[in-house]
């Protein structure tokens, strides 16, 4: 499984050749970086921990594992036990990842709407508008039932609506602008503007080995400081 966490920018569109307009939703996908190889003791499963972005505040604990680490919004992705040995702290991950044409599943926060009632929240219908129904358009009805007394547990009210975390499907990968750093995503994913967004599909993940290119770089200042 390939993944790259993201920011949701706007919803836009673009044209293919023959004048058909798709409807796209704009992620901002930064290189994220690997922070840690987690191995969970009871259960042995496996997952890689990587970061992206940046936020104000974070405190000192996290700021000790996030050393040296230019990024602190952190999400964890299982791998399996052939993969353990294929990443290393500090490995980057970008959109090359993926490719056009790929199928993938996006997970956000959905926005937030508050407390709201039975009509905006579970779609009903509301009451007639006469015959005696006066300031009841939008009422729930009857909540408690004849028989136990009492209000039954999961029963359709108001309340709290939103903020949930959702996951959409089969979204197409549109459009890679690899030069940004943005990933095109035919379709709408949920979440407000600038809210996290994880992308997931099927794959094998690349990254860029960071830890690596820095050994190589120091080798390099090493051998030009002895030829000078």
């Amino acid at each position: 499984m390939k993944f790259i966490l993201g920011k949701k920018i706007e919803m836009t569109q673009k044209y293919k050749a023959d004048g058909t307009v798709i409807p796209v939703t704009k992620i901002l996908a930064q290189p994220c970086v690997v922070t840690q190889i987690k191995k969970h003791v009871k259960s042995n499963a496996l997952a890689l921990q990587i970061g992206a972005f940046k936020r104000k505040h974070i405190n000192k604990p996290m700021k000790g594992h996030l050393k040296e680490i230019n990024a602190n919004f952190l999400k964890e992705f299982p791998i399996t036990v052939a993969e353990e040995g294929k990443y290393n702290v500090g490995d980057i991950i970008k959109a090359s990842v993926f490719v056009p044409g790929d199928i993938v599943k996006v997970t956000g926060v959905s926005k937030g709407r508050g407390f709201q009632g039975v009509v905006k929240r579970h779609h009903f219908a509301g009451s007639p508008k006469t015959h005696g129904h006066k300031d009841q358009l939008r009422m729930p009805g009857s909540s408690g039932a004849g028989g136990v007394q009492h209000v039954l547990k999961g029963k359709r009210m108001g309340g709290r609506m939103g903020q949930d975390q959702v996951t959409i499907t089969n979204l197409e990968i549109i459009e890679i602008d690899l030069e940004n750093n943005f990933i095109y995503v035919k379709g709408a994913v949920p979440g407000s503007r600038n809210s996290l967004v994880w992308i997931r599909g099927e794959g094998e993940l690349t990254v860029e080995k960071q830890g690596v290119a820095v050994k190589e770089q120091e080798a390099e200042n090493i051998e030009n400081k002895t030829a000078s």
